[in-house]
């Protein structure tokens, strides 16, 4: 049966979630302790070198779960795999041959699939016997083709959008902290990836930092206001995991997201105020992987013992502390939720 546009679009976008994070998880747990063990480990880099291919290898990652979401055909998946890769722009060619570095842009990646999606669906099986000489060049030169031409204007918008974030983060740093803080908590409990818009954006230093931390204050919060409800490790499984699996509850019930807002820009305020940092690749993962945690304590030139023991006040303690006065504030004294608003059951 031929999908939808909206199903394109979801397929898409939650096809590149699971690929971004496949691609660009091994980079963001090991880049940093490798690259301090290196002086005594040098033959580690090896390490270093396998997550960078793993980061290149994104387009193609993104392309394969799309294919497996969207329940396509090998060669379907295949020729979408390839497309996405000349859509990335992380290969360049040169006199040499070519030369590859970065994970691409996430969003062209994202236009390049789409394209080649929504191709493979009007086309269907009209190839028959065809279909393996046929499709993965339709699919190359058309999809792949139109993502070579809309790479450069989409990198320039990125650029810009993350050059305006930059700059509101320069000028006014609490506001913009809250503010990032709730964008990426209200990503990472919606079918959009946060790592994906993250990466995609470029967004650095403190506003990194403090869509780390709204995403945390999200899944603390999750977890506690579910807690009597779900099981002990699905409860865990919203900060050690990710608090997506909220989505439906969340999504079906837009006015549970109240609580999680107020959490959010108060942890986004307050890692402004700190100075909390991050990295494009870090920004998105919150608690998860302690990916947001190590990234903070990484954008400081060198760790005290006070600057660990606030990290772990401002990633683990005060987003406990903030979920449980919200559970008393909306749960125990307004009624405005209830512990089964956020059951989630995987029997």
């Amino acid at each position: 049966m031929q999908k939808n546009g909206k199903e394109i679009l979801m397929n898409t976008l939650n096809g590149l979630s699971t690929g971004i994070i496949v691609a660009l998880v091994p980079g963001a747990l090991l880049n940093n302790l490798i690259k301090a063990l290196l002086p005594k480990f040098p033959n580690l880099a090896i390490i270093l070198t396998m997550t960078s291919l793993a980061a290149m290898m994104l387009p193609v990652a993104s392309a394969a779960c799309v294919g497996m979401i969207g329940k396509l055909s090998p060669i379907q998946t295949a020729s979408l795999a390839l497309a996405a890769v000349c859509g990335a722009g992380n290969f360049h060619f040169t006199k040499q041959g070519f030369n590859a570095a970065g994970s691409g842009d996430v969003i062209n990646i994202a236009v390049t699939i789409m394209i080649g999606y929504l191709l493979i669906e009007l086309l269907g099986t009209k190839f028959k016997a065809y279909t393996v000489l046929l499709l993965p060049t339709l699919v190359l030169i058309v999809a792949g083709g139109l993502g070579i031409l809309t790479l450069k204007p989409v990198q320039q918008i990125t650029t810009f959008i993350g050059m305006i974030i930059a700059h509101l983060t320069n000028l006014q740093p609490i506001l913009t902290g809250a503010l990032m803080g709730i964008a990426f908590a209200l990503l990472i409990v919606s079918p959009i990836s946060s790592v994906g818009i993250a990466t995609a954006v470029g967004i650095h230093g403190i506003a990194a930092g403090s869509a780390n931390l709204g995403i945390t204050a999200a899944s603390f919060a999750l977890a506690i206001y579910g807690w009597k409800a779900n099981s002990i490790g699905t409860s865990l499984a919203h900060f050690l995991g990710s608090p997506k699996m909220q989505m439906a509850n969340l999504m079906t019930r837009p006015r549970l997201l109240l609580p999680i807002i107020i959490n959010a820009a108060i942890m986004g305020g307050v890692g402004a105020i700190f100075k909390i940092g991050g990295t494009p690749t870090s920004a998105g993962f919150g608690f998860s992987g302690l990916i947001g945690p190590l990234a903070a304590l990484n954008s400081w030139q060198s760790n005290s013992i006070g600057q660990i023991i606030e990290v772990i006040i401002l990633f683990c303690v005060l987003p406990i502390l903030l979920g449980f006065a919200s559970n008393y504030l909306f749960n125990n004294r307004l009624n405005y939720f209830s512990a089964q608003d956020f059951a989630l059951n995987y029997e």
